[in-house]
């Protein structure tokens, strides 16, 4: 509910990474330290676009909802309600998963 307070502007994109995994794939506890960083996150808000030189708008390439591959530094740590976003520009986002 929070990203509805929020509304990432030009083309900036705010994202929720998903939670690391935990466990290995053969049941065994994963310490924090051998977690990889999670490059995987859904889309929770876009905003309109940005303008080219001529003065039209660019829409974005990525909508809500959408499952997304990111860079793995970069964005900038956004905390609403006790919640972890980032925001990253619609450019920088790497790829989308298609379903």
């Amino acid at each position: 509910m929070a990203f509805r307070k929020f509304l990432p502007m030009f083309d900036r994109v705010l994202v929720e990474r998903l939670a690391a995994e935990t466990m290995s794939k053969g049941g065994i506890m994963l310490p924090e330290k051998a977690q990889g960083k999670v490059l995987q996150a859904t889309v929770v808000a876009v905003g309109p676009g940005s303008t080219n030189q001529k003065g039209y708008l660019t829409p974005m390439s990525v909508k809500i909802g959408e499952k997304v591959l990111l860079p793995e530094y970069g964005g900038t740590k956004v905390h609403l309600e006790d919640k972890e976003y980032f925001l990253f520009r619609d450019a920088d986002i790497l790829g989308k998963y298609v379903e």
